[in-house]
This record gives structure tokens, sequence and C-alpha cells, in this order.
């Protein structure tokens, strides 16, 4: 009797150390890439060259992060990146979950045509030359609204929301509507408060597209360099950092003493990655809670 007690005492113990070593090691490998990648930034070029840079810099040095903003360009589109996400993510969740309420609601005799127009849109594209001359005659080319426009409203997006609204009460659509409420108030009162974890995953979602998008840029908007984006300038910077030449010229426009502090496509890659990854890291930890509850939907039925 004294044995089976120890041993089912002990059971848990094993299983949660069990647990818990598992789960650090996901987080070892999860976390390792970020962390060389931050340490790769932060050291010397020519040293990282060498390798051995594992979680710390051997050789300490700002010059890459430097070299990237010496253009001068890089603060204006970093600025632009924040605009079109801003307003893209705004925009775009609004009027997604404004069309899934629409499409949600079985009194709307149009609900499944329109539901099937969208749902044909992620099996089928026109294709990208119908695609540019599209924004080409809808004056789009070189305008700001171009980063807008097109990605406004996602059909799978569309129907992830629209599922988390067949799941809320009939009830509550219905008082509202008995106090003489149309399907505007509805949506604003009842329909916008109740979905926050739906509209947070989706949020998160646009936002990050719109951040990582670079190639409309090169499509649409390369020829003006006022409207040029974060992503895009770090590509172009990247590309130019490829051949030993640019790299010396990049390197001599930071202030370099030597042959010591030269910039290599290594590094400035490093250091690309760490701008641009690094806004979406600070945002994500106030969306994790509705992101998670947002991927559950779902997964209970009652």
């Amino acid at each position: 009797m004294l044995v089976s007690k120890r041993r089912f005492k002990a059971e848990p113990l094993l299983f949660h150390s069990f647990n818990y070593a598992i789960m650090l090691l996901i987080v070892v490998v999860t976390m390792y890439p970020f962390l060389n990648t931050l340490a790769v930034s932060f050291n010397v070029g020519t040293d990282t060259t060498r390798g051995g840079i594992y979680l710390l810099p051997r050789v300490w040095t700002f010059e890459n992060y430097e070299a990237v903003f010496v253009t001068g360009h890089v603060a204006h589109a970093f600025w632009m990146s924040v605009a079109r996400t801003v307003i893209g993510t705004v925009l775009g969740v609004y009027l997604t979950a404004m069309l899934a309420y629409t499409v949600s609601r079985n009194e709307y005799m149009f609900r499944k045509p329109i539901t099937l127009i969208f749902v044909l849109t992620m099996y089928f594209s026109a294709g990208l030359i119908p695609s540019y001359f599209l924004i080409k005659d809808l004056h789009l080319l070189n305008h700001f609204m171009v980063y807008i426009l097109p990605g406004l409203i996602s059909a799978f997006n569309m129907l992830v929301i629209r599922t988390y609204i067949r799941t809320l009460p009939e009830s509550l659509i219905e008082s509202v509507k008995i106090d003489g409420g149309g399907d505007f108030r509805v949506f604003v009162s009842v329909i916008l408060p109740l979905c926050k974890p739906v509209l947070a995953t989706i949020a998160l979602f646009i936002a990050v597209g719109q951040w990582n998008s670079w190639f409309d840029t090169f499509l649409y908007a390369s020829s003006k360099q006022n409207l040029s984006t974060l992503q895009f300038e770090l590509i172009k910077l990247l590309s130019s950092t490829t051949n030993s030449n640019a790299s010396s010229s990049l390197s001599a426009g930071v202030k370099q003493g030597g042959a010591e502090g030269l910039i290599t496509p290594l590094s400035i890659r490093a250091a690309i990655t760490i701008v641009a990854s690094l806004p979406i890291l600070v945002v994500y930890p106030f969306l994790q809670k509705h992101f998670v509850a947002g991927l559950q939907l779902g997964s209970v039925k009652e």
C-alpha cells in the first residue's frame, strides 16, 4: 500500500517535469534564431564572418544600425509604413466586419451569392498583369491609396468573422431591433463589442501583412520616393550590400575608422531583420490575449 501511494505521488512530478523539459526545449529552439540575429546585428561585421557568434556579440558596435539609417530615407519610410499599417488595419477590420455581419443575416436574400463570389477570389486570381492595368485604370499608381484599397477586404477574414458572429445569441440582436434600432446600431452596439477576440486576431493578421508588404511599393509606387515604405527601403539596402564595392561605400558613410568596422552583408542583414520585426514584437503582447481567444474560434461546440 505504501509503495502504491509513493508511486501515485511520483507520477505527477515526473509528468510535469517531462512537460517542463519539453517546453523549455521548444522555447530555446524558438528563441535562439532571434537572439542569434540580435547578437549578429550588434557585432562588428568583419568579426562576424569568423563565426562563433551565438547569444552575445563578441565585438560590440552600433555601426550596422547606423548603416541602416544613414541614407536619410529610412525614417520617412518608417512613418509611411506606420501610416499604411494603421489606416489599412482600421479600415480593413471595420469594413470586413461590416460585410461579415451582412452575409451572416439569414433574412438577407443575397448572402449566399455574395459569399460565393468572395470565396471564388480565394481560389482564382486574374494575375499580376491584369491587376497592374486595373490599378492603372483606377489612377492609383504612385498614390498612397494603392496601399489601402486593393487589399481592403479579405475573403478569408470575412469568413472567420462571419463564423464568429453566428455563435452570438440571436436574442441580443432581436432586443436591439425591438427597441427600434436598425442594423447599423446592432452592428455598432452589439457585434463590434462582442467580437473583440476575433477582430483583434484579424487586426493582427492585417497589420503584419501591411507592415511586411514591399512588393506593392515596388510595382505601383517605386518612382515616388515619398511613398517608399520601410520594407522596400530595407530590401534596396540589402540588395546594395550583396557586393563588396557596395559594402565598402556603405561603410565609408558610417564614419569608419578602418577595415575592422567594415559593414558586411551578413551583419547588415541581421540589423535589417531586427528593425523590420521590432514594431510587430512590441504590438503583439497587447493583442496576445484576444489573439489566442480568436484562434480558438469553433473549437468548442455546444
